[in-house]
């Protein structure tokens, strides 16, 4: 390929070679634009630069004008009236020169604007002083009136009259009103008027307020004390009939059954004091009758023990402690529980079935009540099991059923003592691992009824009727709870074999 023929001393030579091998600018794409964005973002109608004159200043004589300024700044920066055209004097301090010192608005030390001791009044002007030494007077201002300072007004001397009048009037109607109060009553004592409101409790029927209120003042405290002696004895009792016979323990008067000089004093809830004299006492059931000359007493209306079940509400009511009258609940803990009590002053111990109760029972609730929930007597609370020297209740206390304790009392109040069943035996409760559970017999009485019926010592009783014998206790109370001379079943542990033999009970 021959090279094109150029002379590289003509001017322009190597840039007219290398302009021919460049090659031309490629096409420019314009896409098509739609017409709605052309009509948002496109240039106004009649605008084709990149920029609109917004505004084209005036051209006079080849001169570009500014805008006028604001009506606001023409104000604040022209000429003074009637100085246009007309150069303004340059400030006399640029110059050099003093300005002229404006007269003073006072003379002398004082300035009343300036100095905060300055008085306020309601008077004058200030003005200057003629001289340092003495101030210029001030002429006196107007003064506001007693209506002006009193309503901020003028007020006609008609209307100051008239409220004067009624001030009068205020002023002679009270003074009127105080005067009859104090004529009437002294200023701490008078008369008062005192709204008392109602009971704010219930007590429906059957609550323990209303059984209490019901059955307290059957229920006294009785004081066995010798006369002379420093000291007696303290129990309660129930009233259960209307000739005066009181229930109570046997334990609560046995000094008065041992030594007739010992007296015994029963106490009403009322506070009355009456002499009782004994009827009659029963040491084995551990049961007693007083009876006092009263009229009209309140009498306890006799329940059947035979109904209670465990966990039913009861209440204890006597003179615990010496404390009269004292009112505790509880349930039924448990029912037919034969215990034995520990007779006082070397007594011999007593055996009797018991209601079990947790009402709190202590010393001198002995021979009180123990009443259901309708009110009705089902037990003479009679001894507890307590912890400690003290003797104080644990929740566990004893009393004996009403069934029975009626029935010994009518036999006091008909004869002045009671005659009880007996087997004839002594026994005592099998240890464990016996063959069999029971009362053992220890001695047979000769001639006696369970000599008589065949009954031999070593034998374990089991059951007598329809009871079950698991131990002493139980065989001396299932025997008193039959009548002297009925005939009962026996069911007796004999060398690892049972039988039953029937038994004729005599007295005791």
């Amino acid at each position: 390929m021959t090279e094109p023929n150029v002379n590289p001393e003509q001017p322009g030579a190597r840039e007219a070679e290398a302009e021919a091998d460049r090659l031309g600018p490629r096409p420019l794409a314009r896409p098509a634009v739609d017409p709605a964005q052309a009509a948002v973002f496109g240039r106004p109608q009649g605008v084709d630069g990149a920029f609109d004159q917004l505004y084209s200043p005036r051209k006079t004589n080849g001169v570009n004008l500014a805008p006028p300024a604001p009506e606001s700044l023409a104000e604040a920066f022209r000429r003074p009236p009637g100085a246009e055209g007309v150069l303004l004097e340059r400030p006399r301090e640029a110059v050099g020169d003093a300005p002229d010192a404006e007269p003073p608005l006072w003379t002398g030390t004082r300035d009343p604007w300036r100095d905060p001791g300055a008085a306020a009044v309601l008077a004058g002007p200030a003005v200057a002083a003629e001289d340092d030494a003495k101030p210029a007077k001030r002429p006196p201002g107007a003064l506001l009136s007693l209506p002006e300072v009193l309503f901020g007004r003028r007020v006609q001397p008609k209307a100051l009259v008239l409220l004067g009048v009624v001030a009068l009037l205020v002023g002679a109607v009270g003074g009127l009103v105080g005067w009859w109060v104090a004529d009437t009553g002294t200023e701490l004592t008078g008369s008062a008027t005192i709204a008392e409101a109602e009971a704010g409790k219930e007590r429906p029927a059957g609550s323990v307020a209303e059984i209490a209120k019901r059955v307290a003042p059957a229920v006294v405290s009785l004081e066995v004390f010798k006369p002379g002696a420093e000291s007696g004895e303290q129990g309660s009792g129930v009233m259960i009939d209307p000739q005066g016979y009181i229930l109570t323990n046997e334990h609560v008067i046995a000094s008065a059954a041992a030594d007739p000089g010992v007296k015994v004093t029963a106490v009403f809830i009322d506070g009355t004091r009456t002499e009782a004299k004994l009827v009659g006492a029963d040491q084995k059931t551990d049961l007693a009758v007083v009876k006092v000359n009263v009229t009209n007493p309140t009498v306890l209306q006799v329940g059947k023990s035979a109904d209670l079940q465990v966990g039913d509400t009861v209440m204890a009511i006597g003179s615990p402690l010496a404390l009269q009258n004292s009112v505790t609940a509880g349930i039924v803990s448990a029912l037919n529980r034969p215990i034995t009590a520990g007779g006082d002053n070397g007594a011999a111990p007593v055996t009797y079935e018991a209601i079990q109760t947790d009402a709190a029972i202590n010393h001198g609730n002995s021979g009180g009540a123990l009443v259901d929930s309708t009110g009705a007597l089902v037990g003479i609370n009679s001894s507890i099991r307590s912890a400690g020297a003290d003797g104080g209740s644990i929740g566990i206390g004893f009393a004996i059923p009403s069934d029975y304790a009626i029935k010994i009392a009518k036999a006091l109040i008909k004869d002045g003592k009671v005659q009880h069943a007996d087997i004839g035996i002594n026994a005592s409760s099998t240890v464990a691992g016996s063959s069999a559970m029971g009362a053992q017999v220890k001695n047979v009485a000769p001639g006696g009824p369970a000599a008589n019926a065949g009954i031999k010592e070593g034998d374990v009783i089991t059951k007598i009727g329809n009871r079950l014998v698991r131990d002493s206790a139980e065989l001396t109370v299932a025997v008193r709870a039959h009548d002297v001379g009925e005939v009962v079943p026996v069911s007796l542990a004999r060398d690892g074999a049972g039988f039953v033999v029937d038994v004729t009970l005599a007295s005791d």
